[in-house]
C-alpha cells in the first residue's frame, strides 16, 4: 500500500483545480477564467487498488497587494514543506516568464521529488510540446516532465501512475469514503462565487468575497436547505453592478446558484443572496477569517 500528500502549485490559471477535479472525479474547487480563483487549500482523497493519495490544490503564487492576497500565498507555500510529491503546473499555452521562474527557483530548495506538469497540451500543436519539455528541464531539475491536459482528461492517468511509485508505503491515512476537509459551507459560498466570477468583470471578481451567514440543514429529506449569503464587496459603486438594473444581476447570480447547490447537496435548496460593501476587506483580519482564509 502506498500513501501520502501531493501538491499542486503554480502561478495563477495554471489549471490546478481543474486538475485536481479531475484526478478526484467530482467538482471540489470552482474554476474560472479569472486569474486568482482559488482562494483555499483544497484537499482532495482518492483511493486507488494500492495506494490512498492526498492531494492538495493551492493558491497560484504571485506577487500579494493585500493581507488576503499574502494569506492565499502562505498557503500554497506552506504545503510545499509537508508532501510527499510536488506538482510544479505550468500553463504551456503561455510562454515562461518571470512569475514561471520565480516558482521554478522556490522549488528548487524542494526536499520531495518535484513533477513538473506541463499543462494544456490540447491548446498548443503536437511539434511544440518536445522543444518545450527541453526548455523546461534546462531550468530546473525534475523528478518527472508529465504533460497532460486537465481539461481532457489527457495523460492523467499517467501522471497518477507515476506520482503513486514515488509515494512512500503505508497505511490508508482517511477513512475510504473520505474526500475532503472542508466544510459543507466552504462550498457553498465558493459555488456561489463562481457564478458571481461567471457574470462579472472588471475588478468585481478580485475584490468580492462570499459569506455564508446561515446554513440551515433540511430536519427530513423532503424539506429545504435553506443558505443566506452575503456577497462582499470593496467599494459602494461595486454594490450596484452586482445587484444589477432592477436586481437582474443578483437575480441570475442566484438562480445559477442555486441550479448547482442542489446538484452539489442533492437536495433542494432555498438560497438568500444579499449584497454588502466593506471597504478594505481584503485587509480587514476578521472576514479573512470569515471567508476561510487562515
Amino acid at each position: 500500500m502506498k500513501t501520502g500528500f501531493v501538491s499542486f502549485i503554480g502561478r495563477p490559471n495554471a489549471g490546478k483545480s481543474t486538475l485536481l477535479n479531475q484526478i478526484v472525479g467530482t467538482k471540489l474547487a470552482i474554476v474560472s477564467d479569472k486569474p486568482q480563483t482559488t482562494r483555499n487549500r483544497i484537499l482532495g482523497v482518492k483511493n486507488y487498488p494500492d495506494a490512498q493519495v492526498v492531494f492538495l490544490d493551492t493558491p497560484g503564487i504571485h506577487r500579494p497587494l493585500h493581507r488576503m492576497n499574502v494569506r492565499m500565498v502562505d498557503a500554497a507555500m506552506d504545503t510545499m514543506r509537508e508532501v510527499d510529491v510536488l506538482g510544479l503546473v505550468v500553463d504551456v499555452a503561455e510562454a515562461p516568464g518571470k512569475g514561471d521562474r520565480f516558482v521554478l527557483d522556490l522549488v528548487k530548495d524542494a526536499k520531495a521529488p518535484v513533477f513538473l506538469i506541463l499543462n494544456k497540451i490540447d491548446l498548443i500543436k503536437k511539434a511544440r510540446l518536445l522543444p518545450l519539455m527541453q526548455q523546461y528541464s534546462e531550468m530546473g531539475t525534475f523528478a518527472e516532465i508529465v504533460p497532460v491536459s486537465a481539461g481532457t482528461g489527457d495523460n492523467v492517468d499517467r501522471l497518477e501512475r507515476a506520482i503513486i511509485d514515488r509515494l512512500p508505503e503505508g497505511e490508508a491515512l482517511y477513512p475510504a469514503d473520505y474526500l475532503t476537509d472542508q466544510p459543507e459551507r466552504f462550498f457553498a459560498a465558493e459555488i456561489v462565487r463562481e457564478k458571481l466570477l461567471q457574470f462579472t468583470h472588471a475588478e468585481i471578481p478580485f475584490s468580492s468575497a462570499v459569506v455564508v451567514d446561515k446554513f440551515e440543514e433540511p430536519e427530513n429529506p423532503k424539506a429545504l436547505l435553506k443558505l443566506y449569503c452575503t456577497i462582499v464587496v470593496d467599494r459602494e459603486s461595486q454594490k450596484p453592478i452586482v445587484v444589477g438594473r432592477g436586481g437582474d444581476m443578483i437575480k441570475r447570480i442566484g438562480i445559477a446558484a442555486r441550479e448547482d447547490l442542489e446538484k452539489f447537496f442533492d437536495t433542494k435548496v432555498f438560497l438568500d443572496l444579499h449584497v454588502r460593501v466593506k471597504s478594505e476587506w481584503r485587509e480587514d483580519e476578521h472576514t479573512l477569517d470569515d471567508i476561510g482564509l487562515k
